[in-house]
């Protein structure tokens, strides 16, 4: 069944050019509002979305993984209305799609990808929700929140002695990536989806972020222990989020690992090349989009079939793995984790002690 699923994903992304194209010109014969409503350049930013929905369909058929593209809908339902696209342009949009599938795919591809398509455009039709990553019951919850407002307020140098002055009172660094940073990131991600911060706070935040965890370097970096386990941490794809998995490989790195962080948007032939000059016991491979999960599985593939590589031990990671808790098998890889204390509990299941 899944090679069937392959198959027609395949097929649709094959297609998802010619589809979004027409589309979007079949959009706009219906709506014709919409060239005074976004202007000369709505046209081309509405293929470029009607592409976008094509990918993550297609993605989600090929891993047989239905909840991420009913979760792409859901983000993208929220995200969109801040760009004054209604729920009824976004309907218009995946009726339009459905009405292009019909006509393009053939049968039996044609009623599996529909059928995850009509998954998406019922819950097209559902309420918005969008919950708060921080919540009371969480721990350091009232940290979080003023480390947030700082970061907001652009009080970059406040917000670091605030990070400072916690670890001083004894907040275990670990605490600080694992309750501060990273749930202050997602919720910054959430706000921008929201439309209540802009992309320059956004990278604002995400800078200050960067800045101040180089800062606790010292306090850390020396008193780690070293041992003879080497991670390799790489992040796959066109993405520029790499802060989730440069604080893996300082948790790696704390516990005593040998880390190699290579960043995001790795070539696949570079990183094989690095990997046979640099043997490594794990490898972990992160990614934001979930149109990138092929690229993941298309990797370790081609990881495994070359000598001395074959028995390394893959770890991935990121928002697509989150949706889906089940799609690491999928794409090859011995094992995932939500976060970056997750990822360790992972690896110490994978790798014996020295």
């Amino acid at each position: 069944m899944f090679a069937d699923q392959q198959h027609a994903g395949e097929r649709l992304k094959a297609l998802a050019e010619q589809l979004a194209e027409e589309v979007t010109l079949r959009q706009y014969e219906r709506q014709p509002g919409l060239r005074q409503r976004f202007g000369p350049s709505g046209i081309a930013r509405t293929k470029q979305d009607s592409l976008y929905h094509f990918r993550y369909l297609a993605q989600s058929v090929a891993l047989d993984s239905p909840l991420l593209f009913i979760n792409y809908i859901i983000w993208l339902k929220v995200l969109l209305a801040q760009y004054k696209i209604t729920a009824e342009d976004l309907q218009i949009n995946l009726d339009l799609m459905k009405d292009a599938i019909s006509s393009q795919v053939e049968t039996p591809e044609k009623e599996l990808i529909i059928s995850y398509l009509d998954m998406g455009i019922h819950h097209a039709r559902g309420e918005d929700s969008l919950p708060t990553f921080l919540l009371p019951e969480k721990p350091y919850y009232h940290e979080a929140e003023e480390y947030l407002k700082l970061l907001l307020a652009g009080e970059r140098r406040k917000a670091s002695e605030f990070v400072l002055g916690l670890h001083e009172d004894g907040v275990p660094i670990r605490d600080l990536y694992l309750h501060l940073f990273q749930n202050s990131q997602y919720e910054i991600g959430r706000l921008w989806q929201l439309g209540r911060i802009t992309v320059a706070q956004e990278h604002y935040c995400t800078a200050c972020t960067q800045s101040i965890i180089s800062q606790l370097y010292p306090r850390w970096i020396e008193a780690a222990q070293k041992s003879k386990k080497t991670l390799v941490a790489v992040g796959v794809g066109e993405e520029l989020h790499e802060i989730g998995l440069r604080m893996l490989a300082d948790f790696f790195e704390m516990e005593g690992w040998n880390t190699c962080y290579l960043g995001s948007n790795m070539p696949a032939e570079g990183l094989i090349r690095y990997l046979k000059e640099q043997p490594a016991d794990l490898l972990a491979v992160s990614i934001t989009m979930t149109y990138h999960v092929s690229e993941v599985q298309r990797l370790i593939a081609s990881i495994r079939t070359h000598a001395g590589l074959d028995r390394m031990k893959i770890l991935v990671g990121g928002m697509p793995f989150n949706i889906d808790r089940a799609l690491w098998e999928k794409v090859g890889a011995d094992g995932y984790a939500p976060d970056a204390k997750g990822a360790l509990e992972v690896a110490a299941q994978l790798i014996p002690r020295n």
